[in-house]
């Protein structure tokens, strides 16, 4: 009787644990929503959240996974990005990471800054526990910022 007791309350918590995890990344892309001007949220597609703002060509918010907490990529129109772009990605960082909003900044902007032709046109650096990947191509540059889960 008790291993039958122990299965329904183990299968109640995961259904129960289950929503909360995209609960938790809408409840934080409604935070990014308040906290950044301009930032509207689209639609939710595969556990990546759509962002909109009018410093980037495409952003979005990716939710947790087995091997990372949440994701923010971003992707500017132009091989420079201008300084609303590292506004919005630092920013949009110290919020969903909690670190400094100056700690975020300094990392993007180091990570574009190396891409170019001794260094190649992908950049992955760390910086204050951050994993940045900079992409720089003709059409643009793209940003990810994330964390790595200590296993």
């Amino acid at each position: 009787m008790t291993k039958i007791a122990f299965v329904l309350v183990a299968a109640g918590v995961l259904a129960v644990a289950s929503p909360a995890r995209a609960d938790r990344c809408d409840d934080l892309a409604a935070q990014l929503a308040q906290q950044i001007d301009g930032l509207k949220v689209g639609r939710t597609v595969a556990g990546v959240i759509y962002l909109t703002h009018p410093a980037v060509k495409r952003a979005s918010l990716g939710c947790s996974a087995r091997n990372k907490t949440n994701e923010i990529f971003a992707s500017s129109a132009s091989r420079k990005p201008p300084k609303e772009f590292f506004d919005f990605v630092a920013s949009a960082t110290a919020l969903v990471f909690t670190i400094p909003r100056a700690d975020a900044l300094r990392g993007a902007q180091r990570c574009a800054n190396r891409i170019g032709f001794l260094r190649g046109k992908n950049i992955v650096t760390r910086y204050r526990k951050l994993d940045i990947r900079c992409t720089g191509s003709a059409e643009g540059t793209n940003v990810i910022v994330s964390r790595e889960l200590d296993v």
